[in-house]
This record gives structure tokens, sequence and C-alpha cells, in this order.
């Protein structure tokens, strides 16, 4: 870890720490439907887009349990899984994360938990901070029927009580394929921590994980 990203997240967790309610742990509960802890080790796979990819996969590689995290495109054709064409914003894909962890570890809904909170804005149809289009949309693309049931559950669960103050947009879709990313797009914070688009992006994600949830971040 260079000295420049050690002191970019220690000053973007200073200002995460002086965030309001509405940047707390607090704001967003445990799920109360959810995946049962599995007895033994294993994998699971799990796919979501909320965003440029290069922040939601530093998230979920920053989270204990994870195992793999990788940028790519999921919700079009595999003809059109090319940045280029994704760009574009007429390929049906998003820009999205396929996460692969020990659900011995972590269970779906504290996966959830943390993409709800701190990986990316749920409220923001179509955009995502600066990046607007259809391929920068909230996402989940579920592999299994539990999966859906936990995701739809969750955001019904955040809806009823609040948590937001604008409607959750979040797309619930049935995971067709998951394409990766060119080479140059994975890994892309921990390679490029001085991009000033990383910066002001995000590394405050990475800070309000380790604020929010001490307890599943790993500084790996």
């Amino acid at each position: 870890m260079s000295a420049f990203f050690k002191k970019g997240l220690r000053a973007a967790a200073a200002i995460a720490a002086l965030g309001g309610a509405a940047c707390s742990a607090a704001a967003f509960p445990e799920p109360v439907v959810d995946s049962a802890r599995a007895g033994a080790k294993g994998q699971a796979t799990a796919v979501f887009a909320g965003g440029c990819f290069w922040g939601v996969d530093a998230v979920f590689k920053h989270v204990k349990g994870v195992t793999r995290a990788t940028s790519g495109y999921s919700g079009g054709a595999a003809k059109a899984a090319h940045y280029e064409l994704v760009g574009s914003g007429i390929t049906g894909h998003a820009e999205a994360v396929e996460v692969v962890y020990d659900p011995s570890q972590i269970t779906y809904g504290q996966l959830l938990r943390v993409f709800f909170s701190v990986a990316h804005d749920p409220t923001q149809l179509n955009r995502q901070g600066p990046d607007v289009g259809t391929q920068y949309r909230s996402a989940i693309f579920f592999a299994n029927p539990e999966q859906q049931r936990v995701a739809q559950a969750y955001i019904e669960q955040l809806q009823a009580a609040k948590t937001y103050s604008k409607p959750i947009v979040t797309e619930v879709a049935p995971l067709q394929a998951f394409y990766p990313a060119e080479d140059y797009h994975q890994n892309y914070l921990a390679r490029h921590p001085e991009s000033m688009y990383i910066v002001i992006n995000d590394l405050p994600k990475l800070a309000q994980l380790r604020v929010q949830f001490p307890d599943l971040y790993t500084a790996r």
C-alpha cells in the first residue's frame, strides 16, 4: 500500500467520521431476511452494478470473506461486452463487479448492506456521481432464487425504514452472464491511487467502509 494511498485514505476517513446520521452504519440495518451462514468453507458468487466499476471493485476487495472481485459487464450480450461499446449506453450492459466470497465468513445479506451503504447511491437513476447513462445504473444480478429473495426483501426493508429520502431505483434482475472487463480496468484503484477521479469518487468509499464496518474491513 503506497504512502499516498494511506494518506488519502486517512484523509477520506476523517471526512467520513464527521458525516451525519445519514452516513452512519446505524442507518443501514442488518438484513432481516438473509441467507444462512454456511457451516463450512466454500465459494459463492454475487454480481453488483453501482456506477463505475472501479470503486465498487475496490470496496469489495476490502471486505473480509471476499476472495476475489472482478470488474466487468452484465445485462447485455457477449458481442457488446467491450468498454468502447458499453460506453455508448446502448448495449444493455451495466458496468458490474463479480464478487466471489466465502459464505461461511460473510452472508449475501451482509454484502448487500455494504453495497447499499458505501459502494454506491441506489437512489440515482441511470447515473452515479459524475457518470451518466444506463451503463452506470444500480443493479443486482441475482444468480439464484435465494439471492433474489434476500435482495428484494432488503430493498423493501430499507424503503420501509426510510433509510433514504428518495426511492431506491436498484434493478433486481436475473444474472444471464458476466463478462470480465479489459485488463487495464482490473484492480484500478490500487494501481492508480493518485488519479483525481479515484481521489474524489472512490477513496471516500473505502474510508466509509472502514469507518462504518470496522469488523468487515480488511486492509489487504
